[in-house]
């Protein structure tokens, strides 16, 4: 940690909460940052943030807030209490208990996601996602895209979040709320990148291939595009190869990419129509992990990363 200590800001990223929350529990319940230098803002020390992760544990497995902050400042708890608690014990101390003295039950593993050596910020949109805290994974997301950009805050932070809820609906057939929320959200705060103007100048057309609903990746390519100053046409999920051709017609884009993320939606028809129209764009792109790269034609390009796709485009244009 930082030897002066962590901003309210990236407390919040870290626990995966809104930093309005982080302030209605220090004004509350004193549970607020502890250290503070003169003519600076105070900071959270290590301490202060076990505090605020154990407040957070108990908070979600339902005991009411003031209760939680009573236990949680009665014993100061160190660094390490909150992997004890997740792990279904406080040391030194019995459980909390319910209205009928039962003992509460730990966070399990069902509330959290695999995400292996994931960053801070995305383990903390990870806990908002499923708490199903809209707001937090609003203020998280935003704060990764206007901070890291949009390429590396997909790369870092939302993309780890979107892969882990999708490994845990294959294993479980569950998360389906949670995909949804965290889906919502994030292609607001996408679509809220600012857009060069258009100018009858979208030279860069996006779409899912026939079938796909996958549309999030492509809403991330518009926003780093846009980022990198490069004004695109978005057709979204579940493009029928006819409707395809007939925008390429309409508006000659120089560039076409199309996304699929199941193999059942990667048709290589899908592209070699488009070679032959008369309008036909001067790159021609397929990504996603739908598409067998072996069976591309030659002339496709593949970019394996959002960067990647970002630099091809850019390049086109």
């Amino acid at each position: 940690m930082n030897v002066d200590g962590l901003t309210a800001g990236a407390v919040a990223r870290r626990l995966g909460v809104a930093v309005t929350t982080l302030r209605t529990w220090h004004q509350r319940y004193d549970l607020g940052p502890s250290a503070h230098e003169p003519g600076k803002h105070r900071r959270y020390t290590e301490e202060d943030v076990a505090r605020l992760e154990l407040m957070q544990r108990l908070t979600a497995d339902g005991v009411p807030s003031g209760e939680a902050a009573r236990w949680v400042r009665e014993r100061p708890p160190t660094v390490t209490d909150a992997r004890i608690w997740n792990r279904g014990r406080i040391a030194g101390g019995p459980h909390p208990t319910d209205r009928n003295g039962s003992r509460m039950a730990a966070a399990g593993g069902g509330q959290n996601l695999p995400m292996g050596p994931a960053s801070p910020a995305a383990r903390g949109l990870g806990r908002a996602a499923m708490r199903l805290d809209g707001e937090s994974v609003r203020q998280i997301a935003a704060d990764a895209v206007r901070h890291l950009g949009v390429v590396r805050a997909w790369d870092s932070v939302l993309r780890p979040v979107l892969a882990a809820i999708g490994e845990r609906h294959g294993r479980t057939g569950g998360l389906v709320e949670v995909e949804h929320l965290v889906s919502a959200v994030v292609s607001d705060v996408l679509g809220s990148v600012p857009r060069p103007p258009m100018n009858g100048r979208g030279r860069v057309l996006l779409a899912c291939t026939d079938e796909e609903q996958h549309s999030l990746p492509i809403e991330a390519l518009a926003a780093g595009l846009a980022q990198a100053g490069v004004v695109c046409r978005v057709l979204g999920a579940r493009v029928p190869p006819s409707a395809l051709r007939a925008a390429v017609r309409r508006t000659g884009p120089a560039a076409v990419l199309l996304w699929s993320h199941n193999p059942r939606t990667a048709a290589v028809a899908q592209l070699t129509a488009l070679s032959g129209e008369r309008t036909r764009p001067m790159l021609l792109a397929a990504a996603g992990p739908g598409w067998r790269i072996d069976d591309l034609p030659p002339a496709v390009a593949a970019p394996r990363s959002l960067a990647e796709a970002v630099e091809l485009l850019r390049s086109a244009v």
